[in-house]
């Protein structure tokens, strides 16, 4: 009883970081919008967060798991959905025509996919035990591939030296995220759930990491520049006329 209690007290923790993890985009693309460009951002990572949502809100219903025993991981994951495609429909809709293209050529496959997890285990499969393995399968290598897509934000990172693509919040909350559910998925004895977090962990560290020293760099750039900005408006209040332009600047004919 013990033992199940605390899971569910680690499942409800989990929920609250994911809920934080799943919303912290919501100033990002509130500034896509307010620009009305995408500018750098990917929507790669928010198309593997929704196949990850899909299949993981699946593996929490009782079509899969027994009962209700993973209710917090199908309930999350399905506010999860929701988010996911409201943020990949803002940026379908502010995104160059190219990059509209692309967005589409990744989603549709994953709703394929999906289609196809979801048929095959209602359909083809026929104990829990045997879905739980078919579909967790399928969720661990969407769940690696999710949490493995903050390295192209970290790439970028390191390239231009500054953190405007990878906010902080995002990489907490990732941080977060991982590691409660990690813990929720091994008190359960549940590697599926437990596995992919494995991977989330460091890679919500390494997040943080970059943060860290690449903030640092941001700082003292914008205080170069403010700096600068600061010089050239003291020496154009400073700097008087030149005489030559006075002069030039008199009636003809005045001495």
């Amino acid at each position: 009883m013990v033992p199940n209690t605390v899971r569910v007290a680690v499942g409800i923790l989990g929920n609250a970081a994911s809920m934080l993890l799943y919303a912290a985009p919501i100033l990002t693309f509130r500034r896509v919008a307010k620009k009305g460009n995408v500018a750098e951002f990917s929507c790669v990572p928010y198309i593997l967060a929704l196949f990850n949502c899909l299949l993981y809100t699946w593996y929490g219903l009782p079509v899969v798991s027994s009962g209700w025993e993973n209710f917090p991981v199908a309930t999350i994951n399905g506010v999860g959905i929701l988010l996911e495609i409201t943020f990949i429909s803002i940026y379908i809709w502010f995104a160059p025509r190219d990059k509209k293209r692309f967005a589409l050529q990744l989603v549709l496959p994953v709703l394929t996919l999906f289609g196809l997890t979801a048929f095959f285990s209602s359909f083809m499969v026929h104990t829990h035990r045997m879905r739980k393995i078919f579909v967790g399968s399928v969720g661990l290598v969407a769940s690696i591939s999710m949490y493995s897509s903050p390295m192209v934000a970290a790439k970028q990172v390191i390239a231009t030296k500054s953190v405007e693509f990878m906010p902080f919040y995002l990489s907490l909350f990732s941080f977060l995220s991982s590691s409660l559910w990690m813990i929720y998925g091994l008190l359960g004895r549940d590697l599926f759930i437990a596995s992919p977090n494995f991977v989330g962990v460091p890679m919500g560290i390494l997040q943080l990491v970059l943060y860290c020293i690449y903030r640092r760099s941001d700082a003292a750039v914008g205080k170069l520049h403010a700096t600068f900005t600061d010089q050239e408006k003291g020496l154009k209040a400073v700097v008087p006329m030149h005489p030559q332009d006075t002069t030039a600047s008199k009636p003809e004919g005045q001495k």
